[in-house]
């Protein structure tokens, strides 16, 4: 199933990397996902005011703003996981400056290539791009500062192999500060098995709980939730997976679906 899962992101957003902006802005999955005639309030925060911000990298997939939150400083190495067409990776470039680095990481073949294109029109030596698994990342240990991530993880299914990476590639002392979807609550079994609402970033999502206690797990500390804003599913959207009764059900229910900024220490 998780060979699956990651066959179906990976099309996924390989039709995302190659469609126009405005057609990813529905959701923060793009409109390949599960989100393709609605506008949920999953867009991710403001970047016009963001120094580092190019327009061309930002395909509206976000559901956060890490990088406000990461403390970057010059000089870092920084690790952006699912790194797009390289928005964040461009942001945290401007804070790290001529004597830092950033490296993304992306899944998608097709993402690497779009964050290529948009590193040589803006001419930076110290940003790479590589395609890899955020499961098995083909990266030394100890090697960043500071890993970022902008709603991306709930797409992987083994997110304890996941946060026991960030923690490997972190140095001791080093930090991670992600944004993800996270859920109070439970969502209803017909969603979960949905591979489009996976895809779209909702079915993906675990307990706040249960994702907090898997940092701890992994031996990070200083946990601190940054920011944490809930995202509205519209009714039509709902009712595409639930009867009328199982919608009434689940809202009364109160399941929530959250994104959160979240920041944690080796």
């Amino acid at each position: 199933m998780s060979k699956d899962l990651k066959a179906i992101v990976k099309e996924k957003y390989r039709q995302i990397a190659t469609q126009p902006k405005t057609q990813n802005e529905s959701s923060c999955c793009g409109s390949s996902g599960c989100c393709s005639e609605s506008e949920i309030s999953m867009i991710g925060d403001e970047y016009n005011h963001v120094k580092g911000y190019h327009k061309n990298a930002d395909l509206g997939l976000g559901c956060g703003l890490p990088t406000e939150f990461a403390g970057i400083k010059e000089g870092h190495h920084v690790l952006d996981l699912g790194s797009g067409a390289g928005n964040d990776c461009f942001v945290a470039r401007s804070i790290v400056g001529e004597k830092g680095k950033v490296t993304g990481i992306d899944f998608t073949e097709a993402m690497i290539e779009k964050a290529l294109e948009n590193n040589q029109k803006l001419g930076y030596t110290n940003v790479e791009f590589m395609q890899g698994d955020i499961e098995a990342m083909p990266l030394p240990d100890d090697l960043f500062d500071v890993v970022i991530s902008n709603c991306v993880l709930n797409l992987v299914p083994d997110k304890e192999k996941a946060f026991k990476e960030i923690y490997r590639v972190l140095k001791p002392g080093g930090h991670f500060c992600v944004s993800d979807v996270v859920l109070s609550g439970h969502l209803p079994e017909k969603i979960k098995q949905d591979a489009e609402m996976y895809a779209g970033c909702i079915s993906g999502a675990i307990p706040k709980g249960d994702y907090l206690e898997i940092i701890r797990e992994n031996h990070f500390n200083e946990i601190e939730i940054k920011k944490e804003k809930e995202i509205e599913i519209p009714n039509t959207i709902m009712l595409k997976y639930l009867t009328m009764d199982e919608l009434r059900k689940f809202k009364k229910e109160k399941t929530g679906i959250y994104s959160i900024t979240v920041k944690a220490k080796k």
